[in-house]
């Protein structure tokens, strides 16, 4: 049975005020990117060192993020899967989901993310075997 609330609220709502949120998450996420574009990574001092690589010597999984991102800014996509590939995934995924979240607010239907179990340990073990392989000798392709 559709939900009655949900088509009422779709209805009362305008389109700029079904686009407010996802615009803000741009200019928020578009704003930080702006950031790292201007402040390098790449510069000593510009950052706080990954507490894990300085106490273990091991890289996290978000080891090179800001560099790859940095990188991504400049147009660098090559240098940016070498300092962290799987953030660059992140970066599309965002772009992939923040694009289906602007074109259902235009629809007026809501964004619903229901990852299931199977996804959820996809990603997991995913993140997982990034994080152990980059930190295998033969895994040095992937250090930032």
């Amino acid at each position: 049975m559709p939900d009655v609330n949900a088509d009422r609220q779709r209805v009362t709502r305008s389109l700029p005020g079904r686009l407010a949120v996802p615009a803000g998450v741009l200019a928020a996420v578009a704003g930080a990117f702006a950031y790292v574009g201007t402040v390098d990574p790449h510069e000593p001092g510009h950052y706080p060192v990954c507490p894990l690589l300085r106490f273990t010597g091991l890289y996290c999984p978000g080891c090179g993020g800001l560099r790859s991102a940095h990188d991504v800014v400049h147009g660098h996509v090559l240098a940016a899967l070498q300092d962290n590939a799987l953030a660059v995934l992140g970066y599309l995924g965002f772009a992939v989901l923040w694009t289906v979240w602007v074109v259902r607010a235009v629809r007026g239907r809501p964004l619903r993310i229901e990852p299931g179990p199977v996804l959820s340990w996809s990603l997991g073990v995913l993140l997982l075997v990034f994080t152990v392989v980059r930190n295998l000798p033969f895994g040095g392709w992937l250090h930032p």
